[in-house]
């Protein structure tokens, strides 16, 4: 408190404003009469566009008696008061980030995790939560995040990890009661790894939480985070661009052994596929991998029982997130899951022959 603020007080009717300071418990409370009245320092509150009048609704007058109406107690009262959202320096760049904790770190085969989203900004931000859901999308959460603070969204256990694999955020930025730079709004689709959420190595130390998170960025420094999805058509036109025939040799990417039980390996990296990828782009390579992944479909859909494994990577999960589309709506007679972790690592998925 300072001179010339205004004040209410707490415990009765009124208020005015500060004209000074009697010790370090009295304040002295200019009414509109010009009288100073000293008041406990505990029993004003400073106000600024807030309005803590609350009407107390009288009794009518019945035969000639006047009732009297009794004010409720100050504890009574509801809560009116908001303190102002504090900026931080360098805040003004929209960060958002998408973050699981473990309930439990220590039994990280069995704990549950929290899903959190971080608003690292100067920003409120409003924002929409969703998974997909075969051809739609499924609400998780939605809301508005203060400046500088994370929101709990949910408890989850890793039966609904499969849920997750495929998330959207959707969201924009906004200041209250200030001019503000508008930022664009955000549509980003994420991929979660679900095989993260068994290696204790995957929950970092952050500047977010006291204990260990896995975290995702959405937004940072107003960059959205690379697009999960592939642009359909984009890629179409510069496929028509491309001449139909490509001299490029197919490198050899089947590995058989003489047992007939083991499974047929395909290596889809690039590398292993072309001789070099000179000249082409990033589209022209995908749809490459993703040809030889047809093509031997197409070789051995007719020897049952026949595991075939596709060596796609980890990287930023695009190459698998192609496949399954594949599996899902081309070969759905196929069942398909991740190939084993010791054998072939985390960016493997395993395709069987019915």
């Amino acid at each position: 408190m300072k001179i010339g603020d205004k004040v209410r007080f707490i415990s009765e009717k009124g208020g005015g404003v500060i004209a000074g300071f009697n010790g370090k418990n009295i304040v002295l409370v200019e009414d509109e009469d010009g009288f100073q009245i000293p008041t406990s320092i505990s029993d004003v509150v400073v106000i600024g566009e807030e309005c803590y009048d609350i009407k107390i609704p009288t009794a009518p007058a019945s035969n000639h008696h006047d009732i009297a109406s009794s004010e409720p107690e100050p504890a009574d009262l509801p809560i009116t008061f908001k303190p102002q959202v504090e900026e931080r320096k360098g805040g003004d760049n929209l960060s958002l980030y998408l973050a699981f904790v473990p309930v439990d770190i220590k039994e990280i085969s069995t704990t549950t995790f929290e899903a959190y989203i971080i608003n690292d900004s100067n920003y409120f931000v409003s924002y929409v939560y969703s998974h997909a859901e075969n051809a739609g999308w499924h609400l998780r959460s939605t809301g508005t995040i203060e400046p500088n603070t994370k929101l709990f969204i949910e408890e989850f256990d890793r039966s609904i990890l499969n849920e997750l694999a495929h998330v959207n955020i959707q969201l924009f930025g906004y200041k209250q009661d200030k001019t503000f730079i508008l930022k664009p709004t955000v549509d980003v689709q994420l991929r979660i790894d679900g095989v993260k959420f068994y290696k204790l190595h995957s929950f970092q130390e952050n500047d977010f939480f006291e204990q260990d998170a896995l975290i995702y960025p959405v937004v940072e420094n107003d960059v959205p985070a690379r697009p999960l999805v592939i642009d359909t058509k984009k890629l179409k036109q510069e496929m028509m661009q491309k001449a139909a025939s490509d001299s490029r040799p197919l490198k050899q990417t089947a590995r058989k052994t003489g047992n007939t039980n083991e499974p047929v390996v395909i290596d889809l990296h690039a590398h292993e596929l072309l001789n070099t990828t000179a000249g082409m782009s990033s589209s022209e390579i995908l749809n490459y991998q993703l040809d030889v992944f047809r093509k031997t479909i197409e070789e051995y859909k007719k020897k049952k029982n026949c595991k075939l494994i596709f060596i796609h990577g980890k990287g930023d999960g695009i190459l698998r997130n192609a496949i399954i589309t594949e599996l899902r709506h081309k070969y759905r007679n196929l069942p398909y899951q991740d190939a084993s972790f010791q054998e072939y690592g985390y960016g493997a998925t395993q395709v069987t022959i019915k």
